[in-house]
């Protein structure tokens, strides 16, 4: 099957909760879309989990140098 991209499996997932709202599927087929609706879930979550922990974001220091900061360390420094 490859490897799913993260946009094919969003838009996959908009359809099968399209489709779960709008139709009135038999019960099993409902169950199967649910099932995998949960499953493109997962992978969804799991994929911008991976992708949280690879930003970084560059802050100037107070010498004007740019470091690297982890994601939440940022959000502590910039909120209000």
């Amino acid at each position: 099957m490859g490897e799913k991209k993260f946009e094919n499996a969003l838009k996959e997932l908009e359809q099968i909760v399209e489709q779960l709202e709008d139709s009135e599927l038999p019960l099993d087929d409902a169950l199967k879309l649910f099932e995998k609706g949960i499953k493109l879930s997962q992978f969804c979550s799991a994929r911008l989990d991976d992708a949280e922990q690879k930003v970084e974001l560059l802050i100037k220091d107070a010498g004007g140098s740019l470091r690297p900061v982890a994601f939440d360390e940022s959000d502590e420094e910039h909120g209000d």
